[in-house]
């Protein structure tokens, strides 16, 4: 008579744990990749920041779809900044793409520029028109100021109210160069440096382009650098 080998259903018991530790293994593996990928790419994007940045990272959506990833890379969705409460993408890459996107909030601990009291348009803002005040900056508007040099001596565009933080679209650098002005025009290039002068065609602040008609009658466009002076770089 011949039998056959019955398996004990226990004996298969040590295989299907093998199996759901290699699970789990699997995921405690992947998802402390995400979480080093997504501190990396917070880190080094927020170097530039005007104070003392620390961020929180709120918790994925328990319905996104994720499987195993080989490599991850974050990015910044468009309108985003990381700046107070924003979102971060993560791509994966491989092998099968999917995306997600984790809730973040970004403080920077700093100081910012509070009115000292009523500023009205037109006016020239002095360093007793401010006063610096610590806070969280991300919590601010975008643009807030952080120095009293980034105020100094621009003039105010509209009414600003005593007590409000200062961004930087409400005032107005002042003219390095003005339209019918006598200027000084430096062209440079490989080698050479030229200097004559010229009459402004436009207004223009630091930084800003700068047309200029020069003796012989010629108009080039160069920048302006400083009050009454523009270069042209070829």
């Amino acid at each position: 008579m011949s039998t056959r080998n019955r398996i004990s259903p226990l004996s298969k018991l040590p295989h299907l744990l093998c199996a759901l530790l290699a699970a789990v293994t699997h995921s405690a593996v992947a998802e402390p990749s995400l979480a080093v990928a997504l501190d990396q790419y917070l880190t080094s994007q927020t170097q530039g920041l005007p104070g003392k940045v620390s961020y929180s990272v709120g918790p994925l959506d328990q319905f996104a779809k994720r499987g195993p990833c080989s490599a991850f890379e974050p990015f910044l969705p468009v309108g985003s900044r990381l700046w107070g409460k924003t979102t971060v993408g993560i791509r994966c890459l491989g092998p099968t793409p999917w995306t997600v996107y984790v809730p973040v909030q970004v403080r920077v601990a700093g100081t910012y520029l509070l009115t000292a009291r009523q500023l009205t348009a037109g006016q020239i803002v002095a360093d007793s028109d401010v006063l610096m005040q610590g806070g969280d900056l991300g919590a601010l508007p975008a643009g807030v100021l952080t120095d009293p040099a980034q105020a100094r001596g621009k003039t105010v565009r509209s009414s600003v109210a005593a007590g409000q933080p200062l961004r930087g679209d409400l005032l107005i650098a002042p003219w390095s160069v003005q339209q019918g002005q006598s200027v000084k025009l430096v062209s440079t290039g490989t080698g050479f440096t030229v200097s004559n002068e010229g009459k402004a065609l436009n207004n223009a602040s630091e930084g800003q382009v700068a047309q200029v008609r020069t003796a012989s009658g010629q108009v080039v466009s160069g920048v302006a650098r400083g009050l009454g002076i523009v270069e042209v770089t070829y």
